[in-house]
């Protein structure tokens, strides 16, 4: 295992540690954080955890209970587009 995946390994097991719920409770959810609020890699544009810089940002996830994300609805667009939660990056709301 190299470094870097032990470290995100061990950055993932302290959150869902943090929360109270086992690692096999949680799930990966993009477009779900606030800018400031998301978990570690949050892809380009950001280092790791809490770097978004715009809100519910596509390729930024938070960690949420399993089987919830899909049916997260955040705030819509302000040209009244909804979003939901993806267990994959999405392209939408990416910084500039």
């Amino acid at each position: 295992m190299t470094k870097t995946t032990t470290l995100a390994l061990a950055l993932l097991g302290a959150c869902a540690a943090a929360t109270g719920a086992s690692a096999q409770d949680m799930e990966k959810c993009y477009g779900v954080a606030p800018a400031g609020e998301n978990g570690c890699a949050a892809g380009p544009g950001t280092t790791c955890a809490g770097t978004s810089t715009v809100d519910y940002q596509g390729n930024a996830w938070s960690l949420v209970p399993a089987g919830t994300c899909e049916e997260m609805a955040v705030p819509a667009t302000d040209d009244g587009t909804e979003r939901m939660g993806s267990l994959t990056a999405l392209e939408r709301d990416l910084p500039a």
